[in-house]
Parts: C-alpha cells; sequence; structure tokens
C-alpha cells in the first residue's frame, strides 16, 4: 500500500501536460510573425546589431531598409567577390545612409517602381566607416587600383559621409538587370561619358546603355548625381559640401 502514491506521482510526472503530447515548442524570440514583424522587444532588436551597424546609428546614420523596406541591399565589400578580392565588412549586412541620402533614395525607388514595378533598387555599398576605408586603402595603395579609392589620409571619400551610394537595379528575384559591366568593375566599361562609343563597337549593347540611363534617371528624382567613372555610384552632394555640413563616420 505504501507504494501507490509513489507510482501515482510518477505517472503523473510521465504524462506531461496531462494530454499525452509533448508542450508546443516555442518560436525562438526572433522569429518573424505573419504579418512580417519580428517577435523580439526593441531594445533587444538594438542589441542584436552588429558592433558596426550601432556605432553608425550612434553616430547619426539610419538603415534604409527603415526607410524603404522595398530597397533591396547585398553589400559587395561583405563577400570576396569584389575588386579588392577581399572581405571588408566583417559583421555588417544593412545599408546605412545619412538620413538626408536615405530620404532621398526612396524617392528614386518610388520613381523607379512608378516606372518599373517589377524592378528594385539594390544597394552594393552605402556608409563606409573611415576604418574601413583604411582597410580598402591598405588594399590597394602602391597599386594601379589606388586611383578608385579615396586615401584616408586626405580625408576620404563620399562613401565616409554616407552621402554616397554604390547602386543598380535588379529584378524581383534579386537578379541585377544588365549594365554593361559589372557592378566594381574598374575600367572603361563602367565610364558613363563615352557609352555611345561603346555600344557602337560592339563593348556595350544598347540594352545595358537603356537600363543605365534608367538607373540615372531615377537617381536624379532624389537629387543623386553620378560619378563619371563608375556608373553605378552616385553623390547627393559634393565634396566641398560633404566636408562643411556633415562629419566623417569613424
Amino acid at each position: 500500500m505504501r507504494i501507490l502514491p509513489f507510482i501515482a506521482a510518477l505517472l503523473i510526472a510521465c504524462s506531461g501536460n496531462g494530454g499525452g503530447r509533448a508542450p508546443k515548442a516555442a518560436l525562438p524570440a526572433d522569429t518573424p510573425t505573419q504579418a512580417g514583424h519580428s517577435t523580439l522587444p526593441r531594445d533587444t532588436v538594438t542589441q542584436s546589431l552588429s558592433a558596426t551597424a550601432l556605432s553608425m546609428e550612434r553616430q547619426g546614420m539610419v538603415n534604409v531598409q527603415s526607410v524603404d523596406p522595398t530597397i533591396r541591399v547585398s553589400l559587395m565589400y561583405s563577400r570576396p567577390d569584389n575588386f579588392t578580392g577581399r572581405v571588408l565588412y566583417d559583421d555588417l549586412r544593412e545599408g546605412y545612409l545619412h538620413p538626408k541620402a536615405a530620404k532621398a533614395l526612396a524617392m528614386a525607388q518610388k520613381r523607379l517602381k512608378e516606372l518599373r514595378p517589377e524592378l528594385s533598387l539594390i544597394i552594393f555599398d552605402a556608409t563606409r566607416p573611415m576604418s574601413i576605408q583604411q582597410k580598402m586603402w591598405n588594399v590597394v595603395k602602391g597599386t594601379s587600383k589606388n586611383i578608385y579609392v579615396s586615401n584616408p589620409a586626405n580625408g576620404g571619400g563620399m562613401h565616409n559621409y554616407g552621402m554616397a551610394v554604390d547602386i543598380s537595379i535588379c529584378r524581383e528575384n534579386g537578379d541585377t538587370i544588365p549594365m554593361g559591366a559589372l557592378v566594381d568593375h574598374m575600367s572603361s566599361l563602367s565610364h558613363i561619358d563615352h557609352e555611345d562609343v561603346l555600344v557602337r563597337t560592339k563593348r556595350m549593347t544598347e540594352e545595358a546603355r537603356a537600363n543605365r540611363q534608367l538607373l540615372r534617371e531615377v537617381m536624379a528624382v532624389g537629387g543623386f548625381k553620378p560619378l563619371r567613372t563608375e556608373w553605378w555610384h552616385f553623390n547627393l552632394c559634393t565634396r566641398a559640401e560633404a566636408k562643411r555640413n556633415y562629419k566623417v563616420i569613424r
């Protein structure tokens, strides 16, 4: 008779939730809901950002996708398939810009969607902290590629102020449309001042030229101006204006 309470207690412990079924597994804290929002508390979301992202937010930069979530981001310096051949962003995956530049880019995206709803802007580089600029310079200094990189000793470039973006256009599946040369291809194929010659000599297709013109058209709506030697690079202001009005991102 004395063992009956023990057996009853053992049976209750083994029955779990009383229905014979395993309890429903809890979702991870950051699992998106059906509405597409994270269940993570706001302060925890902040803590989950990388050190580089947190640093840029503290310096006043904003995540472009917080302004317009339809803009795609694929940072080329977080992978080795860029002109340096190295990973420069160890922990950054988001595209950050000065709030003024992020708002201007959202205007460009809106115009692109009006013209071609099936297409989207895709960011390959945005704000580049000066520490990353130094890493990039260390790779190219003393080589023929150093003409494409701003020397940090001279104040850096427009990316370092959050007022420049490297960008292209992609389809819904994320594939970029033809532009005559890949992003970060450092040669005359990337220059925008003699595209007619490139087409005439069959070094670039008419389709690619039209796509570049589309990119410049929508970026101009936001006030961005193209760089002559890089079809993918756009500045929102001049370097003199950036130095006068904005701070370098460290």
